[in-house]
């Protein structure tokens, strides 16, 4: 049975709402125990905010911030799956639906680079990264609006043959230039390697890595741990009132690569977005995380 284009466009509008109204479950927990760790009693009372504020808009269907980001989607189509119809266009559809009828409306944050014009849509919005699964009848999309506060301090740079040590120092000076400024506690995704377009699409992915997943990889767990304990080192702290928790996690991935290595930081805000479904081959849709 195909995948209709009705289901994609559905989808496409169902998982952008879902980000913008209520931070994911894991997330919740995590700045929940962040708080009761926290020894400065201004980020207490700052957690204490920011928590009522998301656990108010999840159960009043408001917007968690107003700041909506631009749309971005992950897309991985199994090889053994069949479309009914565009699947490109009906997610360019499914973001019109849900402009159109979200209570309450969303601000117009698609920005054309050079004029400034602002609209809900715009060229190769959403943007868009598809990939395959071997063998599998079913698509996952995942959705994840980037937004001003962390979009503003990403970076990517390209090494010569670095050490672990180069990357580690490349990672806290960019979040120390960051500083309090991308609504902290953030989520840090780092990509080695690779190519240029590689390396940050491996730091975008990793960036949605769900907490508790473990770092398979001994070299890398190292590293996200250093980083992470560097990073609430700095006292940056909830919203950058100070304290204990400046990064909820440092995720890491990386490719094979060549002497040259692009590195490559993506950031997350508090609020973590970030949505998931299945779509099955027989047209079931499955929810993997909001």
């Amino acid at each position: 049975m195909p995948i209709s284009s009705a289901t994609i466009r559905a989808v496409t509008a169902s998982l952008y709402e879902r980000s913008l109204k209520k931070i994911p479950d894991d997330t919740r927990a995590v700045l929940g125990k962040a708080s009761e760790r926290e020894t400065d009693a201004t980020a207490r009372r700052t957690f204490t905010m920011m928590l009522e504020s998301a656990d108010s808009a999840a159960r009043n269907g408001q917007l968690v911030c107003s700041d909506v980001g631009i749309p971005t989607y992950s897309v991985k189509i199994g090889t053994r799956v069949q479309f009914e119809g565009p699947v490109r266009q009906a997610m360019v559809d499914g973001l019109a639906d849900m402009a159109a009828n979200i209570d309450p409306p969303i601000l117009k944050m698609v920005t054309h680079p050079l004029t400034h014009e602002r609209s809900y849509a715009g060229k190769d919005i959403p943007i868009v990264s598809f990939d395959v699964i071997d063998d599998a009848d079913y698509v996952d999309m995942v959705c994840a609006p980037k937004a001003m506060g962390t979009g503003r301090w990403e970076a990517v740079e390209a090494f010569v043959y670095p050490t672990v040590e180069d990357v580690e120092k490349y990672v806290l000076d960019v979040i120390l230039r960051a500083g309090s400024q991308p609504c902290l506690p953030i989520v840090v995704g780092v990509g080695i390697g690779g190519t240029f377009d590689q390396a940050t699409r491996l730091a975008k992915e990793a960036v949605l890595r769900p907490h508790g997943k473990p770092q398979p990889d001994p070299l890398l767990a190292g590293m996200e741990q250093r980083l992470l304990d560097a990073i609430n080192q700095m006292g940056f702290g909830a919203m950058g009132t100070g304290g204990d928790c400046s990064a909820m996690a440092v995720n890491i991935d990386y490719s094979a690569s060549h002497g040259f290595v692009p590195v490559a930081v993506c950031l997350n805000c508090w609020i973590n977005r970030r949505t998931a479904a299945r779509i099955h081959g027989d047209g079931r849709v499955e929810m993997l995380y909001e």
